[in-house]
C-alpha cells in the first residue's frame, strides 16, 4: 500500500524538490537531503527504495541542461572507484540495524555542514586529477550512495579542490550519479527494495522531479547563493542532528 501517512509527505515533499534544485544547478551541495528528512517520518532503508526511482528521473531531466558539458578524464577515475563502492555496500546490506543507519546518514549530514562552514575542501590548493584520490573518494561516495544518496560529499571533496568552472563541475557531479544512480537501480532490485508498494510512493512524487530541477536552474542565476547555501546547510544541520539522535536515542 501507498504511504498516507501526513507526515511523510510533510517532509518527503521538500526532500524531493531541494534534490531537484541541487540537480538542476547546485551540484550536489543538496544532494544529501532527502533520506535524512524522509528518514525522520519512515524508515531510512525505505527512503533509500523510494527516493531512487525519484533520483534515477531527476538524472533524466538534469542532464539535457548539461549536455556534452563535463569532464571525461575525471569521469574515467571516477566511475570505476564508484562501482567498488557500490558492490561494498551491496555486499554489506543488512548488516547494520536501521538506529545505526539514522546515525550514519544523520552524521554524514553534519559533517558535510561542518566542512561547507568551515570551507575545508574549498580552500585547499588546486589540484589536477588523481587516480589515487579519486578511486578512494569516489568508493566512499558509491558507498554513501547506496546506503543513503548521500554520496554528494566525498566525491565534492575529490571535485572541489580541482576548481573547475561551474558549468563544468555541475555537468560532471551530474553524469557521475546518473551513472551510480542507474547502476543502484540492479542491486536495488535484487535485494527487494524497489517493491511495488515503495514504486507507488516514487510515482506519487514524480511530478515534482520536473519542478525541482528547472527551479534549480531558474535560480543558479538569480537567488544570493551565500543565503541559499546558509539556509540550506542550517536545515540539514538541524536534520543530522535530529537522525542521530533518533538513532543514538536506542543506545541510551
Amino acid at each position: 500500500m501507498l504511504i498516507a501517512d501526513p507526515l511523510f509527505y510533510a517532509v518527503a515533499v521538500p526532500a524531493v524538490l531541494l534534490t531537484g534544485i541541487s540537480k538542476g544547478g547546485f551540484g550536489g551541495v543538496l544532494g544529501g537531503v532527502g533520506v535524512p528528512l524522509m528518514a525522520l517520518a519512515i524508515s531510512p532503508v525505505q527512503a533509500a527504495a523510494i527516493l531512487l526511482p525519484v533520483l534515477c528521473l531527476m538524472d533524466l531531466v538534469g542532464l539535457g541542461a548539461y549536455f556534452g558539458k563535463w569532464d571525461m578524464p575525471t569521469l574515467r577515475i571516477m566511475l570505476p572507484g564508484a562501482l567498488l563502492g557500490i558492490v561494498a555496500g551491496f555486499l554489506t546490506f543488512g548488516m547494520l540495524g536501521e538506529d545505526v543507519i539514522r546515525i550514519l546518514i544523520g552524521s554524514i549530514a553534519v559533517a558535510f555542514t561542518v566542512n561547507n562552514v568551515l570551507g575545508l575542501a574549498a580552500h585547499q590548493r588546486q589540484a589536477g586529477p588523481s587516480l589515487a584520490k579519486g578511486t578512494f573518494w569516489s568508493a566512499v561516495s558509491g558507498l554513501t550512495s547506496f546506503l543513503a544518496h548521500a554520496g554528494g560529499p566525498p566525491a565534492m571533496v575529490y571535485l572541489l579542490p580541482q576548481r573547475m568552472d561551474k558549468v563544468r563541475y555541475v555537468a560532471t557531479i551530474s553524469v557521475f550519479f546518473a551513472a551510480v544512480n542507474a547502476v543502484k537501480l540492479v542491486p536495488y532490485a535484487w535485494l527487494g527494495q524497489l517493491s511495488l508498494d515503495n514504486l507507488g510512493t516514487s510515482f506519487v512524487l514524480a511530478p515534482l522531479v520536473p519542478l525541482g530541477v528547472k527551479l534549480g536552474i531558474w535560480l543558479q542565476g538569480r537567488i544570493n547563493l551565500v543565503w541559499f547555501y546558509r539556509i540550506s546547510q542550517a536545515c540539514l544541520l538541524v536534520t543530522g542532528l535530529q537522525l542521530v539522535w533518533q538513532g543514538g536515542a536506542h543506545y541510551l
